[in-house]
């Protein structure tokens, strides 16, 4: 956690003021610094905000809800940092409790520089040292499937992602070298998914509310299962990494990281008996992936329309733009 304290006045400001169709238009300007398929990271642009990324959950209704949902978050955080050993910047939850409207619990991160983040890295540095980095995001995620193969009550689930991780201490402008002492952090912790003798900590209802309500039992019935059990898996993780580099517009190196994932399975990892991917399977798996992104976020902008064209009423998320894949 931070040691300096966040200005919840001037947040709560910032929440009264913001325009979420466009962030960077609000009372106090917030640019967007990167989306995920779910949230979006921005910038407040106030002087005692410098310094720190943002993210919004305006997904809570009641004061208990917000209470589970950080005390996992921060326990999620020490877990990976402490007991598993994997860098995560520092960072607080701050929650802010409007007049109206469902509460918002705003995740606040040291800001990491841009150009550090691994999806831009890969556009800078050759093949080989692609593979390196690779190399070096597999021997972080096996710290977490070790923990979990040691038989205790606390299980994570682990999005590990090329965007989810940034190079530590890297400032550009020329590409970073990738070896051994390479350095990485763990970015995005906003999903603590975690069992606890068997049963998710995570309250998916959450993340479904930024949906059309007349949605959600389709969304539950279809995709729900498939994405919250999928991060608990070595291999699917592994092959979610992967299939990364089509969202990455680099479809040409995924069969050497193929071949290096699966080397890393069969010596590294050899004792938690991962089985190897294949160029087939990959591709299938980014194809449904990038189906169910794409449906969840038109029906987020559908949603949208509905309420602000429609029925004239406000609309409290801010959606991911264009994601090219």
């Amino acid at each position: 956690m931070m040691k300096e304290g966040i200005d919840t006045l001037i947040l709560e400001d910032f929440e009264k003021g913001l325009d979420p169709r466009h962030p960077e238009m609000s009372k106090i300007p917030a640019p967007i610094i990167g989306y995920g398929e779910i949230s979006t990271i921005f910038e407040i642009k106030s002087a005692s905000m410098t310094g720190f990324a943002f993210k919004r959950m305006p997904i809570f209704q009641t004061i208990e809800e917000m209470n589970q949902y950080e005390h996992l978050y921060r326990e999620y955080n020490r877990l990976i940092s402490n007991d598993i050993g994997i860098h995560v910047p520092e960072s607080e939850t701050v929650r802010i409790v409007p007049d109206k409207g469902n509460m918002v619990v705003y995740i606040v991160q040291k800001k990491l520089p841009p150009q550090s983040i691994c999806n831009r890295v890969i556009s800078v540095i050759d093949d080989t040292s692609i593979i390196r980095l690779v190399n070096l995001i597999l021997r972080e995620m096996k710290k977490v499937w070790v923990f979990n193969s040691s038989g205790g009550e606390k299980t994570i689930g682990f999005d590990g992602q090329i965007s989810n991780w940034a190079i530590k201490g890297y400032e550009g402008p020329e590409p970073p070298r990738i070896d051994e002492k390479t350095e990485l952090y763990y970015i995005d912790t906003s999903t603590p998914l975690m069992s606890h003798n068997g049963v998710e900590g995570l309250n998916p209802d959450l993340f479904l509310r930024s949906a059309p309500s007349f949605l959600v039992w389709l969304i539950k019935w279809l995709f729900l299962e498939d994405v919250m059990t999928r991060y608990y898996d070595f291999h699917l993780v592994a092959v979610d990494l992967i299939a990364n580099f089509y969202k990455e517009q680099r479809p040409d190196i995924i069969p050497s990281l193929i071949e290096a994932v699966n080397d890393f399975f069969e010596g590294e990892t050899s004792q938690l008996h991962v089985p190897p991917i294949n160029e087939k399977e990959v591709r299938s798996y980014y194809r449904e992936d990038a189906l169910i992104w794409n449906l969840y976020l038109n029906l987020r902008r559908f949603d949208r329309f509905i309420h602000t064209r429609i029925l004239r009423k406000p609309y409290t998320y801010i959606l991911p733009g264009t994601i090219k894949r």
